[in-house]
């Protein structure tokens, strides 16, 4: 018979059984083992810094990833930080294909949970993955207890580093022009071989990013699966919100060999015999100088930050206007969100005023505003221009905006249009099972202005649960099920997301939720496929 110490104790154990079976926070993969951390403020298991490749220097500069390196030290310590990729003045290091992941706790046995991999933002020139508490993206995970989901945030490189093309980079074996959306391809298979180990579903994948990481998404959906022989990256679900989808021009396209030559004339390499391999040779500041000049060559004409996805034949044999017409797409289920005036942060701010203001100086006359048009869209003819003019006259509407007057609202809307909505509208709709879009109107409904309410902790998720719920929670269900309405947290009353057939869109908007006729905006976007080849998007 038990004492009555020895039946305290038991009882003890059993309290602690589960907290320490959540405590278990040891992952060993085939390369090494990991030791991750446990949150109790945050009830969540995390993992801040694994290698999912090896370093990309020397002769795997602009090449894709290789295998990681093998871990043969003993356990690998993951809670600790990592440095972003290369990118601006000084910040970053070639050393930096690593990822971090979170998720509520979990232990072997248990089912699995939807994984996301999520891709950052920052115009394809800057960005970084390392997170730390409360993560990233965590009021979706916290929105309530069915938004299950294991997130993972890998590193990708950027600027010239991830995205140097040119005929010399296309015609060498040993590199490749899309690097760093070939970061982004391993760690969705990555997510393949070894989520289960965190308790992620490898066959339930969703990719997600906002701006550079929604055009991220884009590029992985419309890629070749197929590219080069190397394994797929499979995953069923597609979330882009305000993808910036800049003009994908040819990889040894005039404008792509600009890059390059630019780059080789501004590191020094101009009088070697061998401009690639004098790249490659260099240290990472000489190279990170000449990409940031690059960068600000085009602000507010072609391409806003220069460096961008192109179109190569191999990774990315096709434009998205070309693969989601023939519905060459990867993914089964898509949804695609804007914002009403992000286009605004991309324009000339000259534009909506009087005089000339900025530099280039831009003002808000007719002259001005086709100035600026025809450095937007150098391809299109003189009757091609005329026909963007009237689709967005300068005073006009849009499905976000009943009306507006003046060019600069305008040429927010071409842009918007151009490089972030249509292409949400294109990738969403192209998909088999499921295709919704959205629009967050709620002021000022800039670049961005939405992940105020899924990015990171705030008073408002408490204050207005209301919008906490309508939003985030579509964006929780579209992750766990495929549908952004299936585990909907407003009442029947509240409209939620219609599908892309009913020829609606979600609106968010200051008074709460709608469901808005997107005859313009398909129209629109019907004009900018009709120029596509023009632009080229």
């Amino acid at each position: 018979m038990l004492t009555s110490l020895a039946r305290t104790l038991c009882v003890i154990s059993s309290l602690l059984l589960p907290l320490v079976a959540a405590q278990d926070l040891v992952a060993s993969l085939d390369y090494g083992t990991f030791q991750g951390a446990y949150s109790s403020k945050y009830n969540i298991s995390y993992w801040q810094k694994i290698p999912f490749a090896a370093p990309p220097v020397g002769q795997n500069r602009f090449a894709g990833p290789k295998p990681p390196e093998p871990i043969t030290n003993g356990t690998y310590d993951s809670s600790q930080p990592f440095d972003m990729c290369p990118q601006r003045t000084v910040n970053g290091s070639e050393d930096c294909l690593y990822l971090g992941l979170y998720s509520r706790p979990w232990t072997k046995g248990q089912p699995l949970r939807p994984v996301v991999v999520v891709f950052y933002g920052g115009g394809f020139i800057q960005g970084s993955a390392y997170f730390t508490l409360p993560p990233s993206a965590y009021p979706i995970l916290n929105v309530s207890d069915t938004s299950d989901i294991v997130f993972i945030y890998p590193n990708y490189r950027t600027n010239a580093f991830g995205l140097l093309a040119g005929a010399e980079v296309l015609n060498d074996e040993h590199s490749d022009t899309n690097a760093g959306l070939l970061d982004q391809r391993a760690a969705i298979s990555w997510a393949n071989r070894y989520a289960a180990q965190f308790g992620g579903d490898p066959e339930d994948v969703s990719i997600w990013g906002q701006s550079a990481g929604g055009g991220s998404v884009v590029a992985q959906v419309i890629a070749d699966q197929d590219f080069d022989g190397r394994t797929g990256a499979r995953f069923t679900k597609a979330l882009a919100s305000s993808p910036y989808w800049a003009k994908t021009y040819d990889a040894d396209g005039p404008e792509a060999q600009w890059n390059y030559d630019t780059l080789v004339n501004g590191t020094g390499c101009a009088g070697a015999e061998d401009t690639l391999a004098c790249l490659k040779g260099l240290d990472v500041q000489t190279i990170r100088d000449a990409s940031l000049y690059i960068t600000a060559t085009h602000v507010y004409n072609t391409s806003s930050y220069t460096w961008a996805p192109v179109i190569d034949g191999k990774f990315l044999p096709r434009r998205l206007t070309q693969a989601v017409g023939e519905g060459r797409v990867n993914a089964r289920v898509g949804f695609g969100m804007y914002n009403t005036h992000e286009g605004e942060t991309f324009i000339p701010g000259g534009l909506g005023g009087a005089k000339d203001s900025g530099s280039p100086p831009f003002n808000s006359s007719d002259a001005s505003f086709e100035k600026w048009l025809g450095g937007f869209l150098p391809g299109l003819r003189k009757c091609e221009l005329e026909a963007v003019k009237r689709y967005y006259p300068k005073n006009g509407s849009s499905e976000g905006i009943p009306s507006y007057e003046g060019w600069y609202t305008a040429a927010g809307l071409i842009y918007r249009d151009v490089v972030l909505a249509c292409p949400a509208y294109w990738m969403a709709g192209a998909q088999p099972k499921g295709s919704w879009l959205g629009e967050y109107s709620i002021a000022p409904a800039k670049h961005a202005s939405d992940t105020y309410w899924w990015n990171t902790v705030n008073a408002a998720q408490q204050t207005d649960p209301f919008h906490y719920h309508g939003y985030t929670g579509a964006f929780a269900s579209f992750f766990v099920t495929g549908d952004p309405n299936k585990l909907k947290l407003t009442n029947s009353s509240v409209p939620g997301v219609p599908d892309l057939d009913t020829g609606k869109e979600f609106n968010i908007n200051a008074e709460g939720f709608a469901n808005v006729d997107i005859t313009q905006l398909e129209k629109r976007c019907g004009l900018w496929k009709k120029l596509a080849p023009r632009i080229p998007i």
